[in-house]
């Protein structure tokens, strides 16, 4: 059984509870246990730093002044998560393309290797 602790009483709880034993306050989506409930700090709202409000798909009832929302995604992290995989994308798909386009080069390349061992082996 997985603990957390809970953001408003900091009691250790069960991870999957929906919401706190002690204080009752709600952590997850309601028949959702698995859906994470993001909440706002004080006099924030979770719009202004979300994906979903910056590009005009957020469908949710409480927008633009929700203090807590099953949707939220943070622009911040969505970009550096997007530069993340950029940048381990980027060598693997340019040595995949290069090996691709260089085939032929590699193959004979491999002969003169071969070719070179077997001269050395035998002198």
């Amino acid at each position: 059984m997985a603990t957390l602790s809970c953001p408003h009483c900091h009691q250790k709880i069960d991870s999957q509870a929906i919401a706190c034993p002690y204080c009752r306050t709600q952590l997850k989506a309601y028949g959702h246990p698995g859906i994470p409930l993001h909440r706002a700090k004080k006099d924030e709202y979770l719009c202004d730093r979300c994906t979903y409000h910056a590009d005009d798909t957020c469908t949710f009832p409480k927008r633009p002044y929700a203090k807590d929302c099953t949707l939220y995604q943070n622009i911040e992290e969505s970009k550096l998560d997007l530069q993340q995989l950029q940048q381990s994308k980027s060598f693997g798909t340019t040595l995949r393309t290069w090996i691709k386009r260089n085939q032929t080069l590699l193959l004979i390349l491999a002969l003169l290797l071969v070719c070179f061992a077997i001269a050395l082996s035998t002198s």
